[in-house]
């Protein structure tokens, strides 16, 4: 007799369909629960057949997707931030005695070489145009709204970046960013000419919006139309463009390029170049088959683009279009979710964790200090015995180790995964943090300490690289199947620009009141992020976002470290799934060939139980089934109210009906 506290009346539903999940991972039904390899990931009833899957990896079309995207969106994001933060020594620049004693010992010694060239530019603009001479105050003040717009702009992207990528399409999303990027250029170059403060401040307002729209639809983009087994390192080409990106526009802002009076104008608009460049390919680009099938309902183009993504015919791709239709029924089954605005994402209880996952570790990401580290970088270089210019470059080549790790992150997440290395880049970062902020306050006790800080920065910034660098970018596209993706993306997106916001309007203040030991500070955040996700952040690479949503559903109640027990590729399991067109009151269950009967509860067409072999076709009825017979472990009970769309009676009528 099948026990009683199965049938509890405060059991919900869903945990009732994780204890048939749980029977199912008892008889190694439905594949294993690896979560290191998809590819060996095969359900025990069904011999696996290689020549009905696609390209699982790189394919000519995925690299070309790859190239555009980062060379036409995420360069230009990387160096409208680089640009206006090429650092310089200030020692010469600054006025009076008492703002000399502001920078005793060794404090931020960094300074914009257009922060003088602008200020005057706009200067003479005012005086010109509305015949106003201004204060240094008014002038501080002018230039921090021409820096701070930008991230305004990002702020404000992001946030419409899910709304442009379902309404529009993940594919014309790219095409606004760039189309606002190029307009963005025309009046930075026209600024100059006409002798225009506000076409200045317009121009960085319209290519923030600009940058904001890439961070959000982008990584979503790449990670959509990638295999699982490649969706990390499509993820990671999103900030190996920006870093690219900051790295240009440091070595372009430099006082013997063009971070002069004459070009600063060129300066700011040239990363018009590879925009263009871009838009040439921009064409053929494909459009999302998850974006086309789930959201937008369109199947046959959706089996269109994922061919061609995958460079193979459309049988080869038929396992990957059973799952895009069953993202589809299950988006069409919700009642309650007609569409996943931001007010819904926010106040789903399944989708808390997930979110505060993605917010917090795109925030954290500049909470971390790696500006602040870039900031101090020159002091420590020049500290060591170079020379001003030379302490300048070697800051440059800091930027260029962190692209090489970045670089190096695609075979390492593929080989560790997304929480081993997210983890150790923080618990690492944490530390080098402390180191520097010690080997800085004692910088002029010894000979070789200035050289152990120059090992501090690097080390700091090899670590941060690793996994805090890449991973936040495109960690919400795996964590969020694609209903509420792209505004979960869009929220984690506005997380880090508000976090870049936060850090650059109070840095400043910090380092003049504690110096180095704010370093500490961005120690202890960073601490707290890698708590936080220890706790909660589970592996996603090679696992299916639908296994990984359903296991955050519970919140802080979520065991992250218990494998799905549904989880991994499921071949023609899927397949026999699609052909049932997942009967509301199961039936009868059409089959053909060798794949397995499933039996589909109804109203929760996400849970699929193997119930007969693959080479019968059986009439289901309550008198004739045969799931308790291969699940023992499952009450008959059970199986009967599945037929016939039954709730689960409570404890003291079960016990009435016994």
């Amino acid at each position: 007799m099948p026990s009683t506290a199965f049938y509890s009346s405060n059991m919900s539903l869903d945990r009732a369909k994780d204890l048939v999940k749980g029977s199912l991972k008892a008889l190694n039904i439905g594949g294993s629960v690896d979560h290191k390899d998809v590819e060996s990931r095969q359900p025990i009833l069904v011999a696996e057949d290689n020549s009905s899957k696609g390209q699982q990896g790189w394919t000519p079309l995925l690299v070309f997707v790859g190239i555009i995207t980062a060379v036409g969106s995420c360069i230009p994001v990387g160096y409208n931030i680089g640009v206006m933060n090429t650092p310089a020594h200030v020692s010469q620049r600054v006025g009076n005695e008492k703002e000399k004693m502001k920078f005793k010992g060794f404090v931020l010694q960094c300074f914009l070489y257009l922060f003088q060239i602008i200020k005057q530019f706009c200067n003479e603009s005012v005086i010109e145009t509305y015949g106003i001479q201004m204060s240094k105050s008014e002038l501080n003040t002018l230039w921090s709204v021409i820096v701070s717009v930008f991230l305004v702009g990002g702020m404000t992207g992001s946030l419409t970046g899910g709304w442009v990528a379902d309404r529009w399409g993940r594919k014309a999303a790219v095409v606004i960013n760039n189309c606002q990027g190029l307009v963005a250029a025309v009046l930075f170059v026209c600024s100059r000419y006409a002798k225009s403060v506000e076409m200045l401040i317009a121009a960085r307002l319209i290519v923030g919006l600009s940058s904001g729209l890439t961070t959000t639809t982008v990584p979503m983009y790449l990670t959509e139309i990638a295999p699982v087994a490649i969706r990390g390192a499509m993820g990671v080409l999103c900030p190996i463009g920006i870093n690219v990106g900051v790295l240009l526009g440091q070595i372009m802002g430099l006082k013997d390029v063009l971070g002069v009076e004459e070009t600063w104008h060129f300066l700011l608009g040239l990363y018009a170049i590879p925009v263009l460049l871009s838009v040439c390919g921009i064409c053929f680009l494909p459009e999302s088959p998850k974006y086309l099938c789930v959201i937008r309902g369109e199947e046959q183009r959706a089996k269109m683009e994922l061919c061609r993504l995958r460079g193979t015919s459309p049988e080869a791709v038929e396992g990957e279009m059973q799952e895009l239709r069953q993202g589809r029924a299950a988006v069409q089954g919700t009642a309650e979710v007609k569409e996943w605005g931001a007010g819904k994402v926010l106040t789903s209880p399944s989708l808390v964790l997930p979110l505060l996952l993605v917010c917090s570790m795109q925030f954290g990401q500049q909470c971390s200090g790696i500006n602040a580290v870039f900031y101090y970088s020159v002091t420590i270089f020049k500290s060591a015995g170079l020379s001003t210019d030379a302490s300048q470059f070697a800051t440059i080549g800091a930027g260029g180790v962190n692209l090489l790790v970045t670089v190096l992150a695609i075979p390492l997440l593929n080989r560790f995964g997304r929480r081993y290395l997210v983890l150790l880049s923080c618990w690492t970062a944490t530390l080098c943090l402390v180191v520097l902020c010690v080997s800085i306050t004692y910088i002029t006790s010894t000979s070789w300490m200035p050289y152990f800080c120059i090992f501090a920065v690097l080390s700091y910034v090899f670590c941060y690289g690793l996994g805090l660098g890449p991973i936040p970018y495109f960690i919400g596209s795996e964590l969020f199947e694609t209903g509420p993706r792209p505004v979960a993306m869009a929220f984690g997106s506005m997380s880090n620009w508000a976090g870049n916001f936060i850090i650059g309007m109070t840095f400043p203040w910090l380092q003049s009141v504690i110096g180095q030991f704010s370093f500490l500070l961005f120690a202890v955040t960073t601490a707290l992020l890698s708590a936080f996700l220890k706790f909660y952040f589970p592996e996603t690479k090679g696992t299916r976002i639908s296994d990984i949503a359903d296991m955050l559903k519970y919140g802080f109640r979520s065991k992250i470290y218990s494998a799905p027990a549904f989880s991994g590729s499921v071949g023609n399991l899927e397949t026999a799934v699609a052909k049932s067109e997942l009967y509301p009151n199961v039936g009868q269950l059409p089959n053909a060939g060798n794949e397995p009967l499933v039996l589909v509860l109804p109203q929760n067409d996400d849970v699929k139980i193997p119930i007969a072999p693959s080479h019968h076709s059986l009439p289901l009825t309550p008198s004739h089934h045969t799931l308790p017979r291969i699940m023992p472990s499952i009450p008959e009970k059970l199986s009967d109210m599945a037929h016939e769309g039954l709730q689960m009676p409570d404890t003291e009528e079960h016990n009435d009906q016994q």
